[in-house]
């Protein structure tokens, strides 16, 4: 029995921090688990820079509003709905992640999240367990599910190395030159024929 597993920004929505740093006009903010390999790390820099520029959770969920699902997107979700199990595997929030979902039209998501105080400041994050794609793996790999992994970024390779199937999906060129071992995608249509042909194998 198969169970996609994939993640969100780069997958299914643009990337929620580029698009708060074109909003803003903090080109800081356009950083992602695409430049820098370690979370904590591009985390711990996030939060500083938010509070320089005195921003708050709600200014980042105004933008999350105005971000749409990716051309395709939907169709494609609908589409593994109908033929398989899926969960999005993300290292966003759960504070920022409800208006993307609502227009994915609610998949199943497991994901961490943020510290706010009363005024509406991030101070800090917690994650749901270190290291917490792998382990949605291994943990799914024990009930005896064909894991079939797809994401794009740095932060996915631990998931896609737990996986009995994985697949880079449109990822950048520094990722694809770190981890050859990967088929790589660019369409969904691309992807759609990739994952019938594992799972009719």
């Amino acid at each position: 029995m198969h169970i996609v597993c994939s993640d969100l920004e780069g997958v299914w929505v643009p990337e929620v921090w580029i698009n708060v740093a074109k909003k803003t006009g903090i080109e800081k903010l356009k950083l992602t688990t695409r430049d820098i390999k370690d979370y904590d790390e591009l985390m711990i820099y996030r939060l500083k820079i938010l509070k320089e520029h005195n921003l708050k959770i709600k200014d980042i969920q105004n933008v999350i509003e105005t971000i749409e699902p990716l051309e395709g997107a939907l169709d494609m979700l609908r589409w593994l709905k109908e033929v398989t199990r899926l969960i999005v595997v993300s290292d966003t929030f759960v504070e920022f992640a409800e208006p993307l979902m609502r227009k994915l039209e609610r998949p199943t998501l497991f994901c961490h999240n943020l510290n706010i105080d009363d005024e509406g400041n991030i101070y800090g994050y917690t994650l749901r367990q270190k290291d917490p794609k792998k382990k949605v793996i291994q943990s799914l790999k024990s009930l005896n599910y064909h894991v079939i992994a797809f994401g794009d970024s740095y932060n996915d390779v631990s998931m896609l190395k737990e996986a009995d199937s994985a697949i880079l999906f449109r990822p950048p060129q520094n990722v694809i030159d770190d981890f050859p071992e990967f088929p790589v995608v660019k369409e969904y249509a691309e992807l759609k024929k990739m994952l019938q042909q594992i799972m009719n194998h």
